[in-house]
């Protein structure tokens, strides 16, 4: 079965009822009466409706009231009133209020103004004592505003985050769905990349292929070859790949219907065989993945999956990533597993539950070594135990 036919058969009603649900599960849990949705990805969650995804990242312009025992009204740019027109996931759409620099300039405080009085009418007009507002995502501007009127600002991106932890049946199955595009194009990847291709051409061949197959865009540009894979996080250039080389990459593509198809691989450039050095990285990031893999049930805590996850050795130990794990679905998400020895950087605990999917992660690398791999696999927790969902293999021989 393809990918496309796959998302073809996707229940996508269904999809956006139950995240209804969970997000006004988490209200009530929370106990707010409504949060204000303001992020772009958050948004596209609670509501089922996006409008120019990424420039909306930079651009304050929609946003949407999600009440705990009432409707989901989304402000939305006037001209952009029409792609929700029909959606059952929102009882309202009315025109937003600009606020934002970029649009407004020096009319800006004046209009947070208006905009702080269109959201207090419209949490009265709903039946909320608008003392209090959760808000997920918010500028100056905004919080002043708001508590000019009276309402005080309390932080609601929990409200989202533990939302979106846990997946339907039929939320699964589309992010399977979407992950095999993202799958398909990293085997196309494998066939294209050459001695002599550049890191920015092997890039834009992997993105191609997502977007080809209903892919959105990437979050990052992490491909890198050679002594660039070294350390960590620098993004695709112009630099030539040469044989006996090894490449390493993050997808980081969000793909078809939102979903963060975040998949990593390494592999040797050319027809050749990994050397000794190259074997050890390979070998001890795949007995990595694998170790923490098995860890994961429902129930286990995050500080205690930290204290029996694999043990780097102390060569690679410094040069490691930034997490050993981390929710997936729409983009990295609740929750994120530090290492034990980061603990003081904001580790907290929490459990592992049934139909939360996780990333497992991997980087090995030694500190100012020439070369480092990056291996990752997607993974559902079920009640019966970890299930991998990528089906494509560690090892691009197996390809």
């Amino acid at each position: 079965m393809t990918g496309h036919s796959r998302i073809d058969s996707i229940d996508e009603r269904s999809i956006r009822a139950f995240r209804a649900d969970r997000v006004r599960h988490e209200l009530r849990r929370q106990e707010h009466e409504a949060v204000l949705v303001v992020d772009p990805v958050n948004l596209r969650y609670a509501t089922g409706t996006r409008n120019m995804q990424v420039w909306t990242m930079h651009n304050v312009v929609r946003y949407a009231l999600v009440f705990a025992h009432g409707p989901t009204v989304l402000f939305e740019l006037p001209t952009g009133r029409h792609l929700s027109a029909g959606l059952e996931s929102v009882s309202d759409v009315r025109a937003s209020t600009p606020f934002d620099y970029m649009l407004v300039a020096d009319n800006a405080e004046a209009m947070a103004r208006r905009w702080a009085l269109q959201i207090r009418e419209t949490l009265k007009e709903h039946g909320c004592a608008a003392d209090t507002l959760a808000v997920d995502r918010a500028d100056t501007l905004m919080v002043r505003s708001l508590e000019a009127l009276g309402i005080r600002v309390v932080d609601g991106k929990s409200v989202l985050e533990h939302a979106r932890a846990i997946k339907s049946a039929e939320e699964i199955g589309a992010f399977r769905a979407s992950l095999a595009t993202c799958e398909a194009s990293v085997r196309s990847l494998r066939e294209f990349v050459v001695p002599g291709t550049t890191e920015s051409e092997a890039f834009g061949h992997l993105v191609g292929q997502s977007l080809a197959r209903g892919g959105e865009y990437p979050e990052t540009r992490l491909l890198t070859s050679g002594t660039r894979t070294n350390p960590w996080f620098r993004e695709a250039s112009d630099r030539v790949m040469q044989a006996g080389e090894l490449l390493s990459f993050d997808t980081d593509l969000i793909g078809p219907m939102g979903f963060y198809n975040d998949i990593s691989r390494s592999w040797v450039i050319g027809e050749r065989r990994p050397t000794r050095a190259q074997a050890t990285l390979l070998d001890l990031s795949g007995e990595q993945i694998a170790h923490n893999i098995d860890l994961l049930r429902p129930g286990v805590s995050f500080v205690e999956f930290a204290s029996k996850a694999y043990r780097l050795p102390d060569a690679y130990l410094a040069n490691r990533y930034a997490d050993l794990v981390h929710g997936c679905g729409l983009g990295v998400e609740y929750p994120f597993v530090l290492y034990p020895e980061d603990a003081d950087d904001g580790m907290y605990d929490g459990r592992f539950e049934a139909n939360m999917i996780v990333c497992v992660e991997s980087y090995l690398g030694a500190l100012d070594g020439p070369d480092g791999v990056k291996l990752e696999q997607p993974v559902l927790i079920t009640d019966e135990g970890p299930e991998v969902l990528s089906e494509l293999p560690l090892d691009a021989v197996d390809f």
